[in-house]
C-alpha cells in the first residue's frame, strides 16, 4: 500500500486521487471532522483513514508499505502556536523518516517555499547546513519545515539510518481542486472565484514597499498536478534522494493570475487594492521564483503549467460545477 498523510488535504487528495487512478491501494491518515474535507475522497477507492493520533500503532503493526508520503502539516502561515507546530511539523516527520528508515519504506514528505523568506538569499533547493542556516523564514509554519530540513541534513551528515530513497519538496505558491476546507489558506484563485462570483470586485492587497506598484507582487504560482506529478516521478526514481523546490519556474503578479480568472469567466477585470492586513505586514512574500535546476537536472521533465491554462482548467472543469467543485 502507499500511505499518505494529510491525504484528504488539499495536495494529499490530489495525489491520492491519482495513486488510486493508478490502481494503487492507499491508506489516509487525516482527521476529516465536520466540514467537507471527506469530499476531497469521494471519488477515489481508498484502502482506508486511519486517524493522526492513531497512526503509531498503525505502523507498529509493520503493514506492506510501499512509500510513504507525508503531507500533513499545521500549514497556516498565521498559526501561532508554536509547540502544537512542533510537534506536527517537526516532531511527526521525525518519527516518520525513522520508521521509514528502519522499515525500508520510501519516504517523501512535505517542505516549503516559506522557508526561503524575503527571498534576499535566492531560491536554491541547497540541502548544505550552511545554505539552510542562512534562510531566515518570516513565521513559525516556515521556520518548522526549515528546522525539519535542517534536521535532515544533520542526520545525513552524521551518518544517521536514513529511508532506502527520500525526498523533501519545497512546494511554492500551489492552487487548483480541492482546496476548499483551508479557509484563509486557500489559494487566491479560490478566493478571488468566489468575490466574482458573488458579484463583487476582486480584491489585491495594495504594496507597501516602495518601488512596488499594487498587484505587482509576484509569486510562482504552480497547478496541483504539476506536484503530483513531480511526486509520483520521485517516487518512481529512487536514485534521486534530496531535497528539492517544487514550483513552474516561472513567477507572476497577484495581477496576471486575477486576470486569468476573469478571461476564464469570460469577463472584464474589476480589480481594486485594499491595505495589508496587519498581521501580515512585515511576514509577506513580495517575490518568489522556484529554481528548478535541481529537479529537472535530475531527469523530471514534465511540462510547467502555465497560469493561463491552469487557471482556466480550474474554473473552467472544477469550480464551475457547483453542485460537485471536487476533483
Amino acid at each position: 500500500m502507499h500511505i499518505v498523510t494529510g491525504g484528504a488535504g488539499f495536495i494529499g487528495s490530489n495525489l491520492v486521487a491519482a495513486l488510486c487512478a493508478r490502481g494503487e491501494e492507499v491508506v489516509v491518515v487525516d482527521r476529516l471532522r465536520q466540514g467537507v474535507k471527506w469530499r476531497n475522497l469521494a471519488k477515489h477507492p481508498i484502502a482506508g483513514i486511519v486517524a493522526p493520533d492513531d497512526l503509531p500503532d498503525f505502523l507498529a503493526k509493520a503493514p506492506p508499505v510501499k512509500a510513504l508520503f507525508h503531507m500533513g502539516a499545521i500549514s497556516a502561515t498565521t498559526e501561532t502556536d508554536g509547540d502544537l507546530v512542533a510537534a506536527t511539523n517537526i516532531a511527526l516527520p521525525q518519527m516518520l523518516w525513522d520508521w521509514c528508515a528502519e522499515a525500508g519504506v520510501p519516504f517523501i514528505y512535505a517542505s516549503s517555499a516559506a522557508t526561503y523568506g524575503d527571498g534576499s538569499q535566492g531560491f536554491e533547493d541547497d540541502l548544505r547546513a550552511e545554505a539552510l542556516a542562512k534562510l531566515r523564514p518570516l513565521n513559525l509554519y516556515g521556520w518548522s519545515k526549515l528546522a525539519f530540513d535542517r534536521r535532515v541534513a544533520q542526520m545525513l551528515a552524521r551518518g544517521h539510518k536514513r529511508p532506502p530513497h527520500w525526498a523533501g519538496l519545497r512546494f511554492f505558491n500551489v492552487y487548483g481542486p480541492n482546496e476548499h476546507h483551508k479557509g484563509r489558506m486557500a489559494s487566491v484563485v479560490l478566493h478571488k472565484y468566489k468575490q466574482i462570483m458573488a458579484g463583487d470586485p476582486a480584491t489585491l492587497f495594495a504594496s507597501d514597499r516602495d518601488g512596488i506598484a499594487d498587484g505587482d507582487q509576484k509569486r510562482d504560482f504552480v497547478h496541483v498536478n504539476d506536484c503530483v506529478a513531480a511526486m509520483l516521478w520521485l517516487a518512481r526514481n529512487p536514485q534521486t534522494s534530496g531535497l528539492y523546490n517544487i514550483g513552474s519556474g516561472q513567477a507572476r503578479s497577484f495581477l496576471d493570475l486575477t486576470r486569468a480568472i476573469y478571461a476564464a469567466l469570460g469577463r472584464n477585470a474589476d480589480i481594486r487594492f485594499i491595505p495589508m492586513p496587519d498581521d501580515l505586514r512585515g511576514k509577506y512574500q513580495y517575490f518568489t521564483e522556484a529554481r528548478m535546476d535541481r529537479l529537472r537536472g535530475a531527469g523530471f521533465d514534465h511540462p510547467p503549467t502555465s497560469v493561463e491554462d491552469g487557471v482556466r482548467s480550474y474554473v473552467q472543469d472544477v469550480l464551475a460545477d457547483a453542485e460537485d467543485p471536487f476533483a
